[in-house]
């Protein structure tokens, strides 16, 4: 009897410290668990942190080329554009329509650039407080922009409809952009031309549509280039359509909805 209870306490002994084992043994591995997540977290947030810097160091290194490459050359073209135009006046000519819009176009480069740079030197908020700086490239301006393209020598027609509102800033910038780069693009490639801006207010959406008379693109011609590139990143970034090709009868057409939300 005596040897029986002995081996029964000594089983119970026994489950008592496998029992303990056990929870111990949970325990230092719901800790390692834990540390092992900590730093799973803590990795993931340097991962972060170092990719925010070298974005913030790409951002100033890409600022620094552009106002080193480009900010002398237009300069440049303004200042000589400006001295021409003295020059004329003071002979008693009237400066040339063509000379005019070099000249305002350096000045609205130069305004352009800097608030470009000012943008990308924005280590707070990219493209957010910055897009103050960029006050002007919008549809507020759109009546400057074809009266430059018309001195240029490009016909240009401009039709609104709609009921005009203010529009969330990145698409009022995204919409004078489309226009700029299309318009461009008709004094480029277009040849002898006549263009058109429709721009239209609906509901939930803004709609630009540029067509033009010109030559067109034939079959043969090269991929499109980056101002057709990047309408289409713009377009996209705001969740719109773009449709960018010929038309029927001839000439080039582009059209993009943005959608404006509430």
């Amino acid at each position: 009897m005596r040897t029986d209870r002995g081996w029964r306490r000594f089983y119970a002994a026994g489950w008592l410290v496998s029992a303990g084992v056990m929870v111990v043994t949970s325990r230092i591995w719901q800790l390692h668990l834990r540390e092992v997540e900590q730093r799973a977290e803590e990795a993931e947030r340097t991962k972060d942190e170092t990719a925010r810097r070298r974005a913030v160091e790409e951002r100033l290194r890409i600022a620094r080329e552009l106002h080193d490459s480009l900010t002398h050359s237009i300069s440049v073209i303004q200042i000589q554009a400006g001295v021409a135009v003295h020059l004329a006046r003071k002979r008693g000519e009237d400066a040339p329509p063509a000379l005019l819009a070099i000249q305002e176009a350096g000045a609205d480069a130069t305004r352009e650039l800097r608030a470009t740079l000012s943008v990308l030197r924005d280590q707070d908020h990219y493209g957010g407080e910055g897009n103050e700086d960029c006050e002007g490239s919008d549809l507020g301006q759109l009546d400057s922009l074809v009266a430059r393209a018309r001195s240029a020598g490009l016909p240009v027609s401009v039709t609104v409809t709609g009921v005009r509102r203010p529009l969330p800033p990145d698409v009022d910038q995204a919409a004078y952009r489309i226009v700029q780069e299309a318009l461009t693009n008709v004094s480029r490639h277009a040849g002898q031309a006549c263009a058109s801006v429709h721009v239209h207010y609906a509901q939930d959406a803004l709609t630009v549509q540029i067509n033009d008379d010109g030559k067109g693109v034939s079959a043969t011609s090269a991929e499109p280039g980056l101002g057709l590139i990047g309408m289409r990143e713009r377009v996209s970034a705001l969740g719109g359509r773009l449709h960018a090709g010929p038309r029927e009868g001839g000439g080039f057409q582009v059209q993009a909805e943005l959608p404006v939300g509430a």
